[in-house]
């Protein structure tokens, strides 16, 4: 067969992508797959108030759903009161158009098979999951259709697994399926398309569907309006192949004319619901942006950034300077920089809960060919088993840490250094290094110190308390003073088995040093990703001893946002002190 090397490495980036999706679908637990939650559901609210309820402004429909399923998240932000009138949705309702197909499907299942016709029940949430499933899997081959053009096979074969199977794209297309990023993706090897076969032969039907894409995506996400640079500097890489572009442009002003109206009619159907709601066919959704000041952070920051947990993106880049012998030069690299400006200077630059940089996954099909050139200039060389050890492990760290990320280890926004360094392809964290996610004071290692048990005890003591109020558990130990202690590091090993029977996710064990009318407070959360609430669970961290805390005494309580009851199995503290 014909190109079998990027046609099996499709075949296996499916598998992996199915398994994903069955992998965390709950089946048979009795907690069926849930996809239409938090930005996902502002995005498809569209759908059950256009189908199901024909009820777009009162929204009276939505409370009754939300205390069934739990799909807001616990505050209802998707959707804002205009003028202390009607509701106008946060999101905008391009992806709600390219979920319509799914959601009728899901629609007819619910009736056949004995569901609740609601919008939420099992088959709506499936078939929105498997429609981001069949997008990609039809651009998969698409976007090897169109890498075919310019490259060799084994090449396209190696940038595929590298492109799917070493980045967060599984994320955002087989677990969190429902987010805008999994149903734009194919939009951008769609657009990639059209405008290759424009400008192979210039016709009506692709400039039309190159500027309706270009429509719909900027009403699914308003920054996709960034991919009219892929059309525009598309065969503009030389000086003479760009004045031939523009002279092709004027050659056929009609097909730029409805290119623009196509355009046009893809975001029409935004300023009708606009109109509809707020009488004006423009609304201000409220998106702040730092233009001036982006942040870098969401590309090398330890909370999420972008090179730091999905490495393989860094070849993204480099690949940029591969590519100036191709047609596309100018235009991926336009693209490319812009569309990571603009990422980058959006104000809530953590973008959410989410794995890695979120917002860039939909353009990667983009960043495929400078990726695949890239490949293709290391292939005939030595270093390609350099290159080939390299993506293995990159996949195999990007699927240990999906799995991390889903089972709460890879914390969705409260990652940094200290903590990364200790889950790093870690299977089993310990208590200490949960500690990590709230408290920077660490050792490492406890040689070199000696130990002396200040406390130990095992009280089974019941706390309980309403509000936000503490439950004291030791209400003053003595940390002494000494010439000793003075001259050298002191620290603090706090050890505790707890049992919470309410209050799980948002309780914390505190700790207060108090000398003189100086205080010090330590805390780490109690919902860890290694505990499980109503069991009884193990905790440690660290308190960094200062020498004007000597001495001090010591204070040991849980602290609540909410009523709390909870028994305290064990309480052991250690002075350590460097020698």
């Amino acid at each position: 067969m014909k190109n079998i090397y990027s046609f099996l490495a499709c075949c296996i980036i499916i598998i992996v992508f199915l398994y994903h999706r069955v992998s965390y679908s709950e089946l048979g637990s009795g907690n069926p797959v849930k996809v239409t939650t938090w930005d996902a559901l502002g995005y498809y609210m569209y759908l059950p108030s256009l189908f199901i309820y024909h009820d777009f402004k009162e929204l009276k429909w939505f409370p009754a759903i939300d205390k069934e399923y739990s799909v807001s998240g616990g505050w209802f932000y998707q959707a804002n009161p205009y003028k202390e009138g009607p509701f106008v949705f946060k999101y905008l309702g391009g992806l709600a158009i390219l979920q319509t197909p799914f959601f009728l499907s899901g629609h007819l299942a619910a009736n056949l098979l004995g569901y609740k016709t609601d919008g939420f029940s099992p088959p709506y949430q499936w078939a929105i999951a498997a429609g981001a499933l069949v997008y990609f899997i039809l651009s998969l081959f698409l976007l090897r259709k169109i890498l075919l053009y310019y490259f060799s096979d084994k090449t396209i074969a190696i940038s595929l697994l590298l492109l799917y199977l070493a980045t967060n794209t599984i994320q955002y297309v087989s677990i969190e399926s429902a987010q805008s990023h999994g149903y734009i993706l194919p939009l951008y090897v769609l657009v990639l398309y059209t405008t290759i076969q424009w400008h192979r032969k210039p016709g009506l039907l692709w400039a039309m569907l190159t500027g309706y894409i270009i429509g719909l995506a900027s009403i699914s996400r308003p920054t996709e309006a960034v991919m009219l640079f892929i059309p525009l500097l598309w065969d503009t890489h030389t000086r003479e192949s760009a004045k031939l572009k523009w002279s092709l442009f004027n050659k056929h002003r009609l097909h730029i004319i409805l290119a623009v109206a196509a355009c046009f009619a893809g975001v029409l159907p935004q300023l009708i619901y606009w109109k509809y709601i707020t009488g004006s066919f423009i609304y201000d959704v409220g998106s702040k942006w730092d233009f001036l000041t982006p942040h870098l952070r969401v590309l090398v920051g330890w909370e999420k950034g972008w090179f730091i947990y999905t490495p393989v993106t860094v070849l993204f880049i480099i690949g940029l300077f591969y590519i100036k012998k191709f047609q596309f030069k100018n235009s991926v690299i336009t693209f490319c920089l812009l569309n990571i400006y603009i990422i980058i200077s959006w104000h809530i630059w953590r973008y959410g809960g989410s794995y890695s940089t979120r917002a860039l996954v939909q353009s990667y099909p983009v960043f495929a060919l400078p990726l695949t050139a890239l490949i293709e200039r290391i292939n005939p060389s030595k270093w390609r088993f350099g290159l080939y050890v390299l993506g293995i492990f990159l996949i195999y760290v990007n699927l240990f840490q999906i799995r991390q990320h889903n089972d709460g280890v890879l914390h969705y926004d409260d990652m940094n250094r200290r903590y990364y360094g200790r889950i790093y392809l870690n299977r089993h964290p310990s208590p200490l290094d949960m500690s990590l996610l709230d408290t920077e004071e660490f050792l490492g290692n406890e040689k070199g110190y000696t130990q002396q048990v200040l406390f130990n005890d095992s009280p089974s003591l019941t706390l309980q308390f309403t509000g936000e109020s503490a439950g004291v558990i030791l209400d003053s130990l003595i940390i002494h003073d000494t010439a000793t202690v003075q001259r050298n590091i002191t620290m603090l090993k706090i050890e505790a088995e707890i049992q919470v029977i309410k209050g799980y996710s948002s309780c914390y064990l505190n700790s207060e040093l108090r000398s003189s009318d100086k205080m010090k407070s330590n805390r780490i959360r109690l919902f860890s990703p290694i505990s499980q609430n109503g069991k009884n669970n193990a905790y440690a961290y660290y308190v960094k001893v200062p020498e004007e805390f000597l001495p001090s005494n010591l204070k040991l309580c849980i602290t609540s946002h909410d009523d709390f009851e909870g028994i305290i199995k064990k309480i052991k503290i250690t002075r350590l002190q460097k020698l």
